[in-house]
């Protein structure tokens, strides 16, 4: 889990079916490492082809990087200023398209930049991009440099968009719609993005949906998490193959795995993973952006559903975002240590206060209101002299191993093709993009496209407000009221059904400790989503973490009703119990004090 935090009690064997599944089978046409959403979607995509592959995850699915996002997908305006215009098009091309395919997690986001000044910039801007550096002070972007690249963000939206065009607003209008900003704004521009609440339950649903394909085109796709890589030992016994010795970070046992083709999609941590294959690279050079929650109800309500999306006096792009009840900041940029843990600094909350007085300076923040923080290590390039913020956010694929068809090849370890870099909004065609790379090392085409194919839960999901009341409505049963069915709804999407088709098959209760959770849904995810510790049901499986709903008696209930279908004995529980709060006040700023000793 990090430096600091133990892995808790080591784990009974109880429901790892998704370590038996590789070990059964040790050998893979594909193997995955890194169980983030790039490699999460890269499984998915292969599954679809038919290929035999297989990935494995040292922690938890979507626990690095892609679980410390700002929960946007978006086309990444600023990228116009780095001169990123490819990414760009493609960035919004696939915001759209998950507006249409997850429509369970991915809503659109109304917009608002307040702008200080008409124009600006305009002369450090051309600087900016060429350079790729700040020079000198900051010089804040005014509303013509804005206007030219909203203009041409929705230029590069214009084919099936499905958000509308930016507006502007001059001040009195601007003011008028949102009162608390600063008085001293001159303009407000308005446009739609996109957001993800769950990136977790996301990711879980693009995995499962990887499992399924395996399971129906009987290529045996299997992913498992808490499951490391150690070593590589070179060539295997199938040809072209090489073997990886594997360790289940929850039992200790290790066994070997070979695979044609080694895919590493570690994230910030690929140098690292190359280097226990016994291949030096450097690639990475990423930056840590760290992120902090808020239960604010004056914040909340002075942002009228908007996210607040604007340049700091720094010069660093930032943002204030509804979500739900709470209000999430964000975020820095800082050139990260990979022998550090990725967590929230004082100097940063006080970061994050500055820039929430920079636009409403009536509005006071404390510590007091901070309900969970929490940081990650973006994938990004080696950059050298290149300032953080002005890093490439595209990614590149990086090949090791014998040429496609080569003697050596057949005498030698496998292909290593290692992902540089990649972000939320284009992991659909990312993962396409090097599921083709893969196909091409393997001599085989495409069968499937996913342009168009629904995510998991969102097949079937209703697309307006009024669709969502009716199938509230008709999912309605005994024990299950409007407000359960709705949180059922807005965990799995349509994958609910399923769900309560499990719960209504015995006897359920409510937790005492959260009316969103209930015995028998625990024993569901215990059964079907790979949990290996108590943290993960708190962090990644539901949002009550994020949202500061943690408290002891959550801790004791969970941790006893996942006892039995996990096989954690007392000892086990405490621990589980221990680690878990270990977790939450380390990684997160978040002290629970539970009832065990």
């Amino acid at each position: 889990m990090g430096n600091k935090v133990s892995s808790g009690h080591p784990a009974s064997s109880s429901g790892r079916t998704s370590v038996q599944q590789l070990r059964n089978r040790p050998h893979a046409q594909v193997l995955i490492i890194g169980g983030g959403i790039n490699g999460v979607g890269t499984f998915r995509d292969l599954a679809l082809q038919g290929v035999d592959v297989a990935l494995v995850e040292r922690g938890d699915f979507c626990q690095g990087a892609s679980g410390a996002s700002s929960h946007m997908i978006h086309g990444g305006i600023r990228y116009l200023e780095n001169g990123e215009f490819r990414l760009v098009q493609e960035s919004v091309v696939e915001r759209n398209r998950l507006l249409r395919i997850a429509p369970h997690y991915v809503k659109p986001l109304q917009t608002t930049i307040p702008i200080f000044s008409t124009f600006s910039g305009i002369l450090a801007a051309p600087l900016r991009f060429l350079t790729h550096k700040q020079q000198g002070a900051p010089t804040e972007r005014g509303a013509f440099l804005i206007k030219l690249g909203l203009s041409m963000y929705d230029f590069f939206s214009r084919d099936g968009g499905t958000v509308p065009r930016h507006q502007f607003r001059g001040r009195k209008r601007a003011l008028a719609e949102l009162p608390r900003l600063h008085p001293g704004i001159k303009y407000a521009a308005t446009y739609f993005d996109a957001s993800v609440h769950n990136p977790e339950r996301l990711t879980l649903d693009v995995l499962q949906d990887g499992e399924k394909a395996g399971e129906a085109g009987g290529n045996g796709a299997r992913a498992s998490n808490y499951l490391s890589l150690v070593s590589m030992n070179g060539a295997g016994e199938a040809a072209g193959s090489g073997t990886v010795q594997l360790r289940d970070e929850l039992t200790g046992e290790v066994f070997d795995f070979s695979a044609d083709v080694v895919v590493n999609t570690t994230g910030a941590w690929v140098d690292l993973t190359n280097q226990a294959m016994g291949a030096a690279s450097a690639f990475m050079g990423g930056t840590k952006g760290s992120h902090i929650v808020l239960d604010h109800p004056e914040l909340l309500e002075a942002c009228q559903g908007r996210e607040i999306f604007f340049e700091h006096t720094d010069g660093r792009i930032v943002l204030i975002y509804p979500m739900g009840d709470r209000v999430l900041v964000g975020t820095t940029d800082v050139d990260a240590d990979m022998a550090e843990d990725a967590i929230c600094t004082d100097a940063e909350i006080d970061y994050f206060f500055d820039l929430i007085g920079h636009v409403f300076p009536e509005i006071r923040v404390d510590r007091e209101q901070i309900v969970y923080t929490f940081s990650g290590v973006r994938p990004l390039p080696k950059h050298d002299a290149t300032q953080p913020g002005f890093v490439s956010r595209d990614y590149r694929i990086e090949r090791r191993g014998p040429a496609k068809g080569s003697a050596q090849r057949e005498a030698g370890g496998p292909v290593v093709l290692s992902l540089v870099g990649g972000k939320w909004t284009t992991f659909r065609a990312l993962a396409e993009h090097l599921s083709n790379d893969v196909l091409a090392e393997l001599g085989l085409e495409r069968k499937v496209s996913t342009a168009k194919l629904a995510i998991g839960g969102g097949a079937g999901f209703p697309g307006t407000e009024d669709g969502v009341q009716r199938w509230i409505k008709a999912h309605m049963g005994p024990g299950r009221d409007a407000d359960r069915t709705a949180v059922l709804l807005t965990r799995y999407g349509t994958r609910a059904a399923d769900v309560m088709a499990y719960l209504d098959a015995g006897e359920d209760r409510l937790l005492h400790s959260t009316r969103e959770l209930s015995v028998r849904e625990l024993e569901y995810m215990a059964q079907n989503e790979q949990l290996g510790h108590l943290i993960d049901v708190l962090i990644r499986r539901t949002s009550l973490a994020f949202r500061g709903l943690v408290t002891g008696e959550l801790l004791n209930e969970v941790a006893e009703v996942l006892s039995g279908p996990l096989g954690w004995d007392a000892a086990a529980r405490t621990a589980e119990i221990h680690h878990a709060q270990e977790v939450l006040e380390w990684f997160h700023g978040v002290q629970v004090h539970s009832l065990v000793a």
